[in-house]
């Protein structure tokens, strides 16, 4: 396993946090049960694999990835058919453009997750490729800077 930079452990921690609290805020949705399951195995692949890479955690990784794209695809379909929103609206104030948001961030930091764990694994000195820090770079920054621009600039407020 390649050597974490500073950049990729501090926003493997913050998507950790980040998954931590939307698993604790999924209770009250009518289907709990698969998104508290989704953001609770992300923020445990996020919180463990910048540290310690092993087969049991890429195949949590795995599965992640694979519960991320089904709730994707359950969302955008459920958006299609009820006529909620297009594919590229960022407006949180509907459910399934949250759930959409959510299970995509997901889908994205299993990815990274399970590109950096494959990385290298002959040389451990060696540094994670540039694109995996940017990319997880990238993921924090629109995973916390989009929901205080609508909530807390834009004073937006959640539709149930």
């Amino acid at each position: 396993m390649a050597t974490p930079s500073k950049l990729y452990t501090l926003c493997s921690l913050l998507m950790a946090a980040l998954f931590a609290y939307s698993a604790a805020v999924q209770l009250n949705d009518p289907d709990w049960y698969f998104w508290f399951l989704l953001y609770a195995v992300a923020c445990v692949v996020n919180l463990v694999n910048w540290a310690i890479t092993s087969k049991k955690i890429n195949q949590f990784a795995e599965a992640a990835l694979w519960l991320g794209m089904f709730l994707f695809i359950k969302v955008l379909a459920e958006d299609f058919v009820n006529g909620i929103s297009g594919f590229w609206s960022l407006d949180l104030s509907e459910r399934v453009i949250r759930e959409k948001i959510g299970s995509g961030l997901v889908i994205i930091s299993m990815v990274l997750q399970l590109m950096a764990s494959l990385s290298s694994p002959e040389a451990p000195t060696q540094k994670r490729p540039r694109y995996l820090e940017y990319g997880m770079g990238i993921l924090v920054g629109f995973g916390y800077a989009l929901p205080f621009v609508f909530f807390v600039v834009l004073k937006g407020e959640m539709k149930f």
